[in-house]
């Protein structure tokens, strides 16, 4: 009877501990976890390339029909891409979420760097871009919004070398990372993904803003960025109001996608350093736990023992106290038994504790990887953008006065640019001009936001239409000798912010003037008036 009881007694206590070891604790998931799949592609080296070469764009299973093509050239090691695309289906076409088509140039080790938005016209779209990137692949992904620092799996265009081609060019093999399909609305309702119906009064701009602030949302960046977002939530607001008209719609709503997508990275981030500590505080709890278990099971079986050596002390004692002697030591080694099986058992779960925490750890040092190899990517980058402003800075103080502030590098051209009440630009200006687009054309990634001013004689509507064509001239002067289209825009100020008095005819002369801000991710700055 006493025998069936102790492996009864053992058996449950069997059961327990490996209740205990099943039922650790599942590692939860946070809201949003950016997942990626490996792409391999092709990528062109185009070092010794001399001159300019013809590839094409082949499209993909996702849109075989696509095509394209792009003359490369390489100039003093910057990439120079000007491609042309057709046969472009709406985006959307892919899921709800997606509003644009984006180009890619992705380095073999998988940096990937947004050359801008295909704006589609009839089916067909054109790009102008360059890059520092020697070797690189060329694709064209669908997205939620322009400003996205990551390509998606919705790869429509890849690049191809044309079978006649005799440059000197190579392939080179390379990987790089892409979001999976459905990452960016995994925590949006299915209410809230309806197709989009545009109206002509709405700046296209607008609607990929609202989805950038919705998917920053679902990413939880109103918990874990919450200034940025909030700022993002202000100017899509902002956007949507009527004042500013189309133009001045389309620049907020611009600038609330950036801020969005900076405030859902930064969430994405923080959520996946959050669940890695998690894990790790759960997996030391397992093993404290299992210790505790295991410590106690020894205990026992000491106590056990030292009872079983009483009872061998106890032979040489009379039958009666032999009797009891004997009862106490069987006793004791059905203790020692027991205690034996909860140590075995303990050690048991202390072993399983261990293989969890050895895989907690092995997943925390590829996190740690992958952090340390983005921070040196990132350090790289920060380092190429000082260089690069640098740069800048002495080439534009070698045509005219240049200072470097918070907003960007502003370029200040003041003196005998404009006769008064005239927006015509004097020749003087012109060569200035195009010395500064020479400069600025040669850069990708660099944006440019051209401030015109005037001194106080007319009336203030008078001076703020004429400080706001004076800077479209200079706008316009700009693009006309390369300057990208998109990445320029104007203002006006009329005669606020004098940089003299206009009490003498030298100080209105330098009042006079327009200041060209150059700004954006390339020399980490962000051209965004007060």
């Amino acid at each position: 009877m006493k025998k069936t009881l102790i492996l009864l007694y053992i058996f449950t206590v069997l059961l327990l501990l490996q209740s205990q070891v099943q039922a650790a604790p599942v590692i939860e998931k946070p809201l949003y976890q950016v997942t990626v799949v490996q792409n391999a592609a092709q990528a062109i080296n185009y070092r010794n390339l001399k001159g300019s070469v013809s590839i094409d764009f082949k499209g993909t299973v996702l849109l075989p029909t696509a095509r394209g093509h792009a003359v490369i050239k390489n100039k003093a090691g910057v990439i120079g891409i000007q491609g042309r695309f057709k046969n472009l289906a709406a985006p959307a076409q892919f899921g709800s979420e997606y509003m644009t088509y984006v180009f890619w140039a992705i380095s073999p080790d998988g940096r990937a760097t947004n050359l801008g938005e295909l704006i589609i016209d009839d089916g067909e779209s054109k790009l102008d871009a360059k890059t520092t990137l020697q070797a690189l692949s060329l694709i064209v992904t669908a997205e939620p919004y322009f400003a996205v620092s990551q390509p998606s799996n919705v790869v429509i265009l890849e690049n191809a070398i044309k079978p006649d081609n005799t440059e000197k060019i190579e392939l080179i093999d390379s990987k790089y990372e892409l979001l999976a399909r459905g990452e960016y609305t995994k925590n949006i309702s299915a209410t809230d993904l309806v197709p989009l119906v545009m109206d002509k009064k709405t700046p296209f701009y607008v609607y990929q803003a609202r989805n950038a602030v919705q998917i920053a949302k679902a990413a939880g960046a109103e918990a874990y960025a919450t200034d940025g977002f909030k700022d993002a939530q202000r100017l899509l607001a902002l956007s949507e109001t009527k004042e500013g008209g189309m133009k001045g719609r389309s620049m907020t709503a611009r600038e609330a996608v950036q801020i969005a997508e900076a405030s859902r990275s930064l969430a994405v981030k923080l959520q996946a350093d959050e669940a890695l500590m998690q894990e790790r505080q759960k997996a030391q709890k397992q093993i404290s736990s299992a210790k505790s278990q295991a410590s106690i099971a020894a205990a026992g079986q000491v106590k056990a023992e030292d009872a079983q050596a009483k009872a061998e002390l106890a032979k040489g004692q009379s039958d009666t106290e032999r009797t009891a002697a004997l009862a106490l030591a069987t006793s004791a080694a059905a203790s020692s038994t027991v205690s034996q099986t909860e140590a075995a058992a303990a050690r048991t779960a202390a072993e399983a504790s261990k293989i969890q925490v050895d895989a907690a750890n092995s997943r925390a040092q590829l996190a740690d990887n992958r952090a340390e190899e983005a921070d040196n990517r990132a350090t790289a980058a920060e380092s190429d953008k000082i260089a690069l402003r640098a740069q800048l800075l002495q080439q534009l103080n070698a045509v005219l006065q240049t200072q470097d502030t918070a907003r960007g590098l502003i370029v200040n051209m003041s003196g005998a640019l404009f006769q008064t009440g005239s927006s015509e630009l004097q020749p003087v200006v012109r060569e200035k001009l195009a010395k500064i687009a020479g400069i600025v054309s040669s850069h990708a990634g660099l944006k440019l936001e051209v401030e015109g001013y005037t001194d106080s004689i007319g009336s203030d509507a008078y001076n703020q239409k004429l400080s706001e064509n004076r800077a479209k001239s200079a706008l316009d002067y700009l693009v006309s000798q390369g300057v990208p289209a998109n990445s320029i825009a104007s203002r006006g100020f009329g005669k606020t912010n004098p940089i003299e008095s206009n009490d003498t005819a030298q100080g209105r002369e330098r009042n006079r003037r327009v200041e060209i801000v150059l700004s954006g991710e390339a020399i980490e700055t962000s051209a965004r008036a007060d």
